[in-house]
């Protein structure tokens, strides 16, 4: 249905800004307080105590140089500063996506209780979709292993399917809230153009709302995203330089960013 495309076209136009960050996550990342573990299928390759003491394949690799030293202490400390500040940008930008898809969506079908139900089934599927790759519980948190461009390319995705599932469902209640462009037999040119109007006006009441209600978080959390796209390629560039003098590092590339990603 060409409606489920209508409102991510909406979603994109609004919430998504142009900015493209080439970033990526090559390993499951678990945070806490006190270690970082870098996670291969649920398997700890290495994990760093602190921000001193590193654990290759349960060993421990002394770092004798003070270089090495100071940069495991600046990766330690920029994803212990990073990925909890990520995980809640990732379902903030979620929680706007499914705001910004539902005032589309009750814009255009009015008060369908039926339809209104299936989607918003399907929109917490991608919620919850989205909290089992960015987890926070207490004092852990996780990052699963893909793209982290503001988390677009997964969530539009997943939108795109579960709204087109749950909107394939109401295809006579579409086509009336698009004006009656298929209309029955009994339908007069006036009653097709009031249709169109009351539809006209729904489209503009309902672009005020979001210009009013969505683009300013929309804006904050572009700045947000351009904000951990420079931490992270930092965070590359320290990782690199600290794989390039420990050996045991070698094989774990963590951040991808630029031509790697």
């Amino acid at each position: 249905m060409r409606l489920g495309f209508l409102c991510l076209l909406i979603y994109c136009g609004v919430v998504k800004a142009d900015f493209n960050c080439e970033v990526a996550l090559q390993y499951g990342l678990v945070v806490t307080d006190q270690q970082i573990r870098v996670i291969d299928h649920s398997r700890t390759v290495y994990q760093i105590n602190g921000d001193s003491q590193l654990i290759v394949g349960g060993n421990w690799i002394e770092l004798s140089d003070p270089t090495q030293q100071q940069q495991l202490a600046e990766l330690a400390n920029g994803l212990h500063m990073v990925v909890p500040k990520m995980i809640l940008l990732a379902n903030e930008g979620v929680e706007l996506a499914v705001e910004t898809v539902e005032q589309v969506y009750s814009g255009l079908m009015g008060k369908d209780h039926k339809s209104q139900e299936k989607l918003q089934a399907s929109l917490s599927r991608v919620q919850k979709s989205v909290r089992e790759k960015f987890i926070h519980a207490n004092n852990t948190y996780y990052m699963g292993p893909g793209r982290l461009e503001n988390v677009d390319d997964f969530v539009d995705r997943e939108l795109e399917e579960q709204i087109e599932q749950a909107m394939s469902t109401s295809v006579g209640g579409i086509l009336s809230a698009i004006g009656g462009l298929v209309t029955s037999e009994q339908s007069t040119e006036q009653s097709t153009e009031q249709k169109i109007d009351e539809l006209a006006q729904r489209l503009e009441n309902m672009g005020v709302e979001i210009e009013q209600n969505v683009a300013p978080k929309a804006q904050s959390l572009k700045q947000k995203a351009e904000w951990f796209c420079k931490k992270f390629k930092a965070l590359d560039d320290v990782e690199e330089s600290l794989r390039a003098s420990v050996h045991q590092l070698q094989p774990y590339d963590i951040l991808a960013t630029g031509e790697k990603h």
